[in-house]
């Protein structure tokens, strides 16, 4: 939300509450937000208890479908990086667009 739509949501709030009324609202309002908060901390923590040791980092943004797969494909990637680093010395990588050698009669 942008400066422009805070304020017509205030000068909306202000026409139909009246001035008299705003402090009062504004302190619900944020008093919802703190629970709404403990809420989902108390979610997330007993998510984490259910889960066991192993997820006791996890991360709830981890969950997002976006973001496990780019980190899937990140890992993938690294993965794929050490293996280049790591091959053994007689070990060649074929050009890209080239076949490997097929040898039917072991298969």
């Amino acid at each position: 939300m942008g400066l422009t739509e805070l304020a017509v949501i205030a000068l909306v709030a202000v026409l139909v509450f009246g001035p008299d009324r705003i402090p009062e609202l504004a302190k619900q309002a944020g008093q919802m937000v703190k629970k709404g908060r403990t809420m989902a901390n108390a979610a997330r923590d007993e998510l984490r208890e259910e889960l066991g040791p192993e997820y006791a980092d996890l991360n709830l943004r981890d969950l997002n479908p976006k973001t496990f797969v780019r980190k899937q494909i990140a890992e993938a990637m690294a993965a794929d990086e050490e293996e280049k680093r790591t091959a053994p010395a007689g070990a060649e990588r074929l050009p890209d667009g080239h076949v490997p050698p097929f040898d039917p009669e072991s298969t």
